[in-house]
């Protein structure tokens, strides 16, 4: 007799190594996960993780640079938008002075869209195949005639083999048919065989199995493929709502740093003014004509001014390096950008209904929650048929046959056909109460009334929305009216008080406050026509127009790849934009020069402003 300590040992030892996964050592072990609790944090080295390339970026410039070697890069918003959509791989938003990543890629819709194959490939048909190898020996204690006594232990064996092969199909009524072939070859040895030895039974199984209640039904069994189709126009919907606000932010970006180097302007003029008063009132001073008050208080304001031309120029620089970055461009590359469009001057025209109607129509968030609310009826219709009870027919059709050997040596079988099968049936079952299937229901029916609440919430809010950028709009372009007369009004009143202190009837701080007012009237008139532009593209983003209205249109890209047959077939690999902005053309000029910048008419040379530092390189007309 055999001991059992005998295989304790190797038994144990291939238990172990099966669990390890024959790793060497114990550490590997416990890491893998035998330890019970987790009662540290396992931080990884980064310098161990793969490093990733770093961009080759120019040191940023700065305020503090006096002659940076920066090309000239005439850029209009149309050229501004394209860039943008070119580097658009992941969409970002503007936030201030910085473009931050929105969340969303070019590759979100694609990466949804193979969810609807996912839930098609259901109804693929399916192909099965098993092989199953079986020995039995079972002993037994009983007559043997080779024994003395005639009785002792026996154990006849058996060789049995099952081949298999099927193939089934799901439709779209939840209905699944199935055909199977079958060969179950065999043969016994020793006491009590079989006059068919050896023998092998076959059988062919044609069955059909149809839901009648629950699982049944063509819209039922179709609704995860029309919930994959939703969910997939939801991803295109929210990738097409953060495309528009990339526009509308690439827009902003522009117009600010339009505003931005029309305020170095104005800062710069007044500047130098300051310094040129500054400078007449030391040498009244020095030959005794001056005042000393008036020094100090030249010198004041030229410092002061000089702050503000300091900063106005770092706005500049900030203002670039936000639209470089929401354009997906290094934040220096030895360029800089020349703005070369105008903003537009004519005033917009509302027509209230209408808006109204394209924001319900067109505005991707309202869109997207049509589409919650289509995806919840066909979750109602889901959960309808969950509460219904179990109702199944079943039917299959089985053709048998059996071959063999009598005794080992003559050959025999059925005939083809001889020997079938039939079963038809029914199959019921439900349970008591059906509690779970009309709660699932009453959750649905909540939902959808949620959802309609929260779609006639989103309407409400578009409407204030729309309303907020009509009066905007509105607003921005009469205070843009009327900073232009007040700029021409400060210019009067500037050449008034200065001709007014060079004939000793006035007071240097009439004309400190005159040539401040002058400065202040310039960049409100800017701001306020940059506002009305911005305020434009914000009011064509809420109605859900900004990218058709400049031009840009989704496409989807393809790519091909190996299909499921083994051929080639077309698969959306990501959503680009395209098309040609043309709204806001290259004028061939800055685009402050819209603005008619010209500086104040003084009388003598001495009085002429210095041209603008070489840092800014900026050219600006003069009106001759």
């Amino acid at each position: 007799m055999t001991s059992p300590r005998r295989f304790a040992r190797p038994m144990f030892l291939a238990a172990a190594m099966a669990s390890v996964g024959c790793t060497p050592g114990f550490v590997r072990v416990i890491d893998d996960g035998w330890r019970h609790e987790q009662r540290q944090l396992d931080v990884q080295d980064p310098a161990a993780l793969p490093s990733a390339p770093v961009p080759n970026i120019l040191p940023p410039v700065t305020v503090s640079d006096v002659n940076p070697d920066r090309k000239e890069i005439p850029l209009s918003l149309n050229e501004a938008l394209r860039i943008t959509l070119e580097n658009a791989n992941v969409v970002r938003t503007l936030a201030g002075i910085s473009a931050v990543n929105s969340g969303q890629t070019i590759y979100d819709p694609a990466i949804t869209n193979t969810s609807i194959d996912q839930q098609q490939a259901r109804f693929d048909p399916a192909f099965t195949q098993g092989n199953v190898y079986t020995r039995t020996e079972t002993p037994v204690f009983g007559f043997d005639p080779g024994t003395k006594g005639g009785l002792g232990f026996t154990g006849p064996r058996s060789d049995d083999y099952r081949a298999s092969i099927g193939l089934t199909k799901i439709n779209t009524l939840g209905g699944t048919t199935a055909l199977n072939l079958v060969q179950n070859p065999g043969q016994v040895y020793g006491m009590g065989t079989p006059l068919l030895n050896p023998s092998n039974r076959s059988a062919t199984e044609l069955s059909y199995t149809q839901p009648l209640l629950r699982g049944g039904g063509f819209y039922v069994n179709t609704a995860p493929i029309v919930l994959a189709r939703i969910d997939t126009q939801r991803s295109y919907f929210q990738f097409k709502d953060s495309m528009q606000e990339l526009v509308r932010g690439t827009i902003e970006a522009y117009w600010s740093l339009v505003f931005a180097r029309l305020d170095v302007w104005a800062r710069q003029i007044q500047f130098e003014q300051a310094d040129e008063a500054y400078k007449r009132e030391a040498a009244r001073k020095e030959f005794g004509l001056g005042d000393l008050r008036n020094v100090a208080q030249a010198k004041v304001t030229l410092n002061q001014f000089r702050a503000t031309l300091i900063g106005a120029k770092a706005a500049v620089l900030d203002r670039e390096a936000a639209l470089r970055n929401i354009m997906g461009m290094s934040p220096s590359d030895g360029r800089q950008i020349i703005p070369v469009s105008a903003p537009a001057t004519t005033r917009y025209k509302q027509d209230w209904d209408r808006l109204l109607k394209l924001s319900e129509q067109r505005r991707p968030d309202i869109v997207e929650l049509k589409l919650v609310l289509e995806a919840d009826r066909q979750r109602l219709l889901q959960a309808q048929n969950i509460a219904l009870p179990s109702l199944d027919a079943n039917a299959l059709y089985r053709w048998n046959g059996l071959s063999g050997e009598i005794a080992g040596v003559k050959p025999a079988s059925t005939a083809p056909g001889q020997y079938t099968d039939w079963t038809l049936g029914i199959t019921f079952s439900v349970p008591l109460g059906l509690r779970e299937g009309r709660a699932r229901i009453r959750e649905q029916d909540l939902i959808i009334l949620r959802d309609r609440a929260n779609l006639d919430q989103g309407l409400h809010a578009a409407g204030h929305q729309l309303a907020i950028s009509v009066r905007g709009l509105e607003s921005n372009y009469e205070q843009y009216l009327a900073f232009r007369q007040t700029r021409t009004a400060a210019l009067d009143n500037l050449m008034i008080q200065i001709e007014e202190l060079r004939a000793g009837r006035g007071i240097y701080l009439s004309v400190l406050q005159a040539l401040n007012d002058w400065g202040n009237a310039i960049t409100s008139e800017a701001r306020s026509l940059v506002d009305y532009n911005i305020a434009l593209s914000t009011l064509e983003r809420q109605t859900g127009t900004i990218l058709e209205t400049h031009g840009i249109v989704l496409a989807e890209e393809r790519f091909r790849a190996a299909g499921p047959f083994i051929h080639e077939k077309d698969y959306p690999q990501d959503v680009k934009p395209l098309g040609e902005p043309t709204r806001y053309p290259n004028t061939g000029e800055p685009g402050e020069n819209a603005f008619e910048l010209k500086k104040p008419p003084l009388k003598g040379p001495e009085m002429l402003p210095k041209p603008m530092e070489p840092m800014m390189k900026v050219k600006f007309a003069e009106e001759k």
